[in-house]
């Protein structure tokens, strides 16, 4: 069966609209296609973050008339900048807005998936790898702590410039997540960020850490998949999307 995913990303992403697409194109039995709106941001910055939310009914109701069957609010950062819960605040408004519309499409976020994607692999103590400047990675953990996890280590790589983060190499990735001590996690993220590569890194990351690891990509996944109540399957993308992993999801639940 074909699904259309609708995407709402920053002006500046170009790997969010690589990953889930490759992510996807892997799915043993859907067949997806993309449709994407953008909002104008360059520099990761409280002040640009603000300004891009303000765009977000525009382009909600840009990407609805590609009539998708989901659409996934594609910037974490921007939503958990803005405090505790802001992921259910805002899918919730889409939702709204999206009846007004006429849309029966469904709304994830990349930061509702991250929570969602941790929260299905039972995960507690987690490591976070964020491409940000400190005071908003800063956020990132805090906003984790609120959905009840603890964040035992975390790394801030300091990458303003939102064109630079997409082209963040997997080794310097690896070097951020080698820096923590992930003696007490069960989880890394090792890519709390759409814009952040993290594809390549995320089996190598499992097999030398001995950790689920996943990323916002992955989770974004995952939780498109769920939601269009699709085997959340995927191959060479880690335990969260590995079938035995699926298997052991479903008999939790």
């Amino acid at each position: 069966m074909a699904y259309r995913i609708g995407l709402v990303v920053p002006s500046s992403n170009v790997t969010v609209e690589n990953e889930i697409p490759a992510l996807l194109g892997r799915h043993a039995t859907g067949d997806f296609t993309f449709h994407a709106s953008r909002m104008r941001m360059h520099t990761v910055s409280p002040e640009e973050l603000a300004a891009m939310n303000t765009q977000r009914e525009r382009c909600v109701m840009e990407v609805a008339d590609a009539d998708p069957d989901v659409i996934l609010y594609a910037c974490l950062v921007a939503l958990m900048a803005a405090g505790a819960g802001e992921h259910r605040r805002v899918e919730q408004l889409i939702a709204e807005q999206l009846a007004t519309g006429g849309s029966a499409a469904l709304i994830r976020s990349s930061a509702g998936a991250l929570v969602e994607a941790l929260h299905a692999l039972r995960s507690k103590r987690i490591a976070v790898v964020t491409p940000y400047m400190r005071p908003l990675a800063e956020l990132v953990v805090e906003y984790l702590r609120a959905e009840g996890f603890d964040v035992v280590g975390w790394s801030a790589m300091e990458v303003a410039d939102n064109c630079e983060v997409a082209h963040i190499p997997g080794d310097r990735v690896l070097a951020a997540a080698r820096s923590l001590d992930l003696s007490s996690a069960d989880c890394l993220v090792i890519s709390a960020c759409v814009q952040m590569p993290s594809l390549s890194i995320i089996e190598q990351a499992e097999a030398e850490f001995a950790l689920p690891v996943i990323s916002a990509a992955t989770a974004g996944a995952f939780s498109i998949l769920r939601g269009l109540a699709l085997p959340p399957v995927i191959p060479g993308a880690g335990q969260l999307l590995a079938t035995q992993a699926t298997i052991t999801l479903s008999e939790r639940t």
